[in-house]
């Protein structure tokens, strides 16, 4: 059972990303403020939910939500400042569009870029504790899907239909075939005999 909030007395928002350890497409991120009695017993992390499940959560969290906003960084800009920042960024993005000035972050993982004046706390798993951050998740990663459906009608040949830009075999070898394109991440060491920063990335 997700925990509904960290502590009672500031609104709080959760923060969470989705794309980072992929080999090419932006990174996403989304901000969300729930209402204090908010609950779905779908809603968690977005990687433990299906497909199907993703997209109807986000309409039931685009619809109850008090304030949301989704943002993202393209892989140029991961290219010149690294996917953490990146990342980073991307959350920061997504807050700026908040209709509504949290008081608190949670924020997904261990690290995190102070963000004005407003305290947070980085949570490991947090998508996977707090209703907020499983429902940024949720957004995160919808967002993302969709958008690299899109890049898919313009570069089918490397399956992001189905990877959405992750590292799978099937991906590899169309970069062994087809090389890269402008859409690739080139920071990220991409061919099959360089896999340990993927699998690094993953990790994390």
């Amino acid at each position: 059972m997700l925990k509904r909030f960290y502590q009672d007395s500031l609104t709080e928002a959760g923060c969470d990303e989705a794309g980072r350890g992929c080999f090419a497409g932006p990174v996403f991120a989304a901000a969300v403020i729930l209402p204090r009695n908010f609950r779905h017993r779908l809603l968690n992390d977005s990687k433990q939910v299906t497909a199907e499940v993703r997209n109807e959560l986000r309409l039931v969290i685009e619809e109850k939500a008090i304030s949301y906003a989704v943002a993202s960084v393209d892989n140029n800009e991961i290219d010149s400042i690294n996917i953490l920042k990146a990342s980073f960024k991307a959350m920061h993005l997504a807050i700026d569009q908040l209709q509504q000035t949290p008081g608190m972050l949670l924020i997904d993982g261990n690290r995190f870029y102070k963000y004005k004046d407003i305290p947070h706390e980085c949570i490991i798993k947090g998508d996977a504790t707090y209703t907020s951050i499983a429902a940024a998740s949720i957004l995160a990663k919808t967002y993302r899907d969709e958008y690299m459906l899109r890049l898919h009608q313009e570069y089918p040949f490397y399956g992001w239909n189905t990877n959405k830009g992750y590292g799978t075999e099937e991906h590899r070898k169309a970069l062994e075939q087809f090389g890269i394109c402008k859409y690739h991440r080139k920071s990220f060491r991409l061919l099959p005999d360089q896999l340990d920063l993927f699998e690094q990335e993953m990790a994390d």
